[in-house]
């Protein structure tokens, strides 16, 4: 007689955790021993709503968490116990989520409170800097002592964890899902409307991060002012982040500027579509450090530290921080040389094949379809 499907809870709360989850996601739905159910938080409403559309997954379970201006202690708060809740009524074998966002953290602790196995998906990255980035190194540190299985994106990944302390046989190494989300989305063309001029570069720009909110955004908002008056020939989109810390600066700042497109967040399609089109990428954003590389698209990443070594290792990112002299700078060397920019645009990805998903659902299988 066939055993009963295994119930595994995948939760999501925010887009990245959409993007990198989707792939996951629909290899379990075709595993004849998993009966899955989408948990979305909506810490993020809008914009996880649009990506988990893209890759036709509707949520099982709605918890609707997301408020205007919601501090942390608040959100953390509503997560712990709509989770509780619901974990009790669906009673799940286990419990899968991806990353280092306040939903990550809130859903291991819960997970952990009624003894259910919980798997971290991109597991082991770490500054070990409790206040950078803030809060997620923290989210993640906690995430991974509460975890029954580590999906790792690398080997860098993986000692980190042994030098936590962590079991090795709990640890497996299978590349970030983020890449077979991207390759699938990458594969096809999209028309992007978009007010770009095609026979200038376009420098895309991401700037959100609590860490940078403030005097690091401004700077960065004024070296992209500096950058575009120096170079002629390129112009720069920034699709704001709706988060009022963010909005209010870009607006402010570069609001109604030559060259410079203020946008609302992409949809994940065309901005793969738009990082695919760029010419160099400025950014504070973790997945823009994994999905741009593989993309062949050198990176600046406006952060001190990063999580991610890997591409920085391969030369294909490199931290600047937030001063404005050294954005100006870097950003003016990749425009100015080409073999500079050559070196950068290499189209190396350290994080991944297309075949997280496979390999973490091949874990998973071995472990619980007995």
């Amino acid at each position: 007689m066939a055993s009963t499907p295994k119930h595994i809870v995948c939760i999501v709360g925010t887009r990245p955790e959409g993007i990198k989850m989707a792939p996951l996601i629909k290899a379990l739905q075709r595993e004849p021993w998993a009966r899955v159910t989408v948990l979305a938080t909506a810490q993020h409403r809008g914009l996880l709503d649009q990506v988990l559309a893209l890759f036709g997954i509707v949520p099982d379970v709605d918890l609707d968490i997301m408020r205007p201006g919601q501090a942390l202690p608040e959100l953390t708060a509503r997560l712990i116990t709509g989770l509780d809740e619901k974990f009790g009524e669906l009673d799940p074998h286990v419990i899968l989520a991806q990353g280092d966002t306040t939903t990550v953290m809130a859903a291991a602790m819960v997970a952990f409170y009624r003894r259910v196995p919980f798997g971290h998906v991109e597991a082991g990255l770490r500054t070990h800097d409790l206040g950078n980035p803030f809060p997620e190194e923290m989210n993640r540190l906690l995430a991974g002592h509460l975890s029954r299985w580590h999906f790792v994106p690398t080997e860098r990944g993986r000692q980190n964890l042994l030098r936590e302390g962590i079991d090795g046989a709990a640890i497996h190494v299978t590349g970030n899902t983020v890449v077979d989300a991207l390759l699938e989305v990458a594969a096809t063309g999209r028309t992007l409307d978009l007010p770009l001029d095609p026979s200038k570069r376009l420098v895309l720009l991401t700037a959100h991060r609590r860490e940078n909110f403030g005097e690091p955004l401004r700077e960065v908002c004024r070296a992209v002012l500096e950058l575009v008056e120096r170079h002629p020939d390129i112009e720069v989109l920034y699709p704001v982040h709706p988060n009022p810390n963010v909005l209010a600066v870009a607006r402010e700042l570069l609001g109604g500027r030559e060259r410079i497109h203020l946008c609302e967040p992409l949809d994940y399609a065309p901005f793969v579509e738009v990082q695919k089109r760029a010419y160099l990428i400025l950014t504070d954003s973790g997945g823009v450090q994994e999905e741009a590389p593989a993309l062949g698209k050198p990176v600046l990443v406006m952060r001190n530290e990063t999580e991610r070594p890997e591409a920085v290792d391969e030369g294909v990112v490199r931290l600047v921080g937030t001063d404005r002299e050294r954005i100006v700078a870097e950003a003016s060397r990749l425009l100015d040389d080409a073999d500079a920019y050559r070196q950068m645009a290499r189209g190396v990805s350290p994080y991944g094949d297309g075949k997280a998903s496979a390999r973490i659902v091949g874990v998973l299988r071995e472990a619980l379809a007995s």
